[in-house]
């Protein structure tokens, strides 16, 4: 049986996932991307190769979690890291948030996450050691207009993190948390170049003058996961380009 690190990536077809999900690979880890999407997750294995794996799951139906778990540990034996980087995006005034709305980014974003994460973390107990990150958002380190939901589940998530920290440290299981700022995808990059005069203020505000890189995310993710950072646990990392202190 190889004795690689066994990885999971949640939202790892695309964007900041996929390209942490290929810096795991990089470094001969193997890594299991979840997802709603099969097509979209059989072209992300394909592009990652042999080390890369799916499952087909809507992380929302959370009884099924348990199971999609189990069935890992069966065919692996373990887990050591655990990245939560799936999540929904709701920009709309705060007025036409519907309850329905709001609840819905609360168990893509907040909800799921936490029921994954405790799933995960029992195999991880018992085998003394593991490592689990959360990706928040620079949406929660200050007001951004007309995304109340996404706010509060980042928000969460970054509260959760010191909670699980404290709690699961002890245990040899290290819990830490990436904001990231403006980074370049094809979402934000249509969305900014659709509006000239935000991009130009984030970039104003930005100390480094620019977009981030999904693999500028993906190197600060792999550290806080790898043996590197075995004295780090309980951290919100801004990557940022300085944005968030940016004036």
């Amino acid at each position: 049986m190889e004795n690689r690190k066994i990885a999971i990536v949640t939202g790892g077809s695309s964007g900041i996932g996929f390209a942490i999900a290929t810096r795991l690979i990089n470094s001969d880890i193997r890594t299991i991307i979840i997802g709603r999407n099969k097509p979209k997750l059989e072209h992300a294995c394909r592009m990652l190769g042999n080390l890369s794996e799916h499952i087909v799951c809507d992380l929302t139906d959370l009884k099924e979690l348990p199971s999609i778990v189990k069935t890992i540990i069966g065919n692996h034996k373990k887990i050591d890291i655990l990245v939560n980087n799936a999540g929904i995006h709701l920009k709309r005034p705060i007025q036409d948030v519907s309850d329905s709305d709001y609840q819905q980014v609360i168990l893509n974003n907040q909800t799921a996450m936490f029921s994954l994460t405790r799933e995960v973390s029992n195999f991880m107990i018992a085998n003394g050691s593991g490592a689990i990150l959360n990706v928040s958002s620079m949406a929660s380190q200050y007001g951004l207009p007309e995304v109340i939901a996404y706010a509060a589940s980042k928000s969460a998530i970054e509260g959760m993190t010191r909670s699980m920290a404290v709690e699961l440290s002890p245990k040899g299981i290290r819990v830490n948390c990436i904001a990231p700022g403006f980074i370049k995808t094809d979402m934000s990059s249509a969305a900014l170049d659709k509006d000239p005069d935000r991009k130009k203020r984030v970039l104003a505000r930005t100390p480094l003058g620019r977009l981030g890189n999904v693999e500028e995310v993906a190197e600060a993710a792999f550290f806080l996961v790898s043996d590197s950072a075995s004295f780090i646990t309980g951290v919100i990392l801004p990557v940022d380009g300085g944005n968030s202190i940016g004036f």
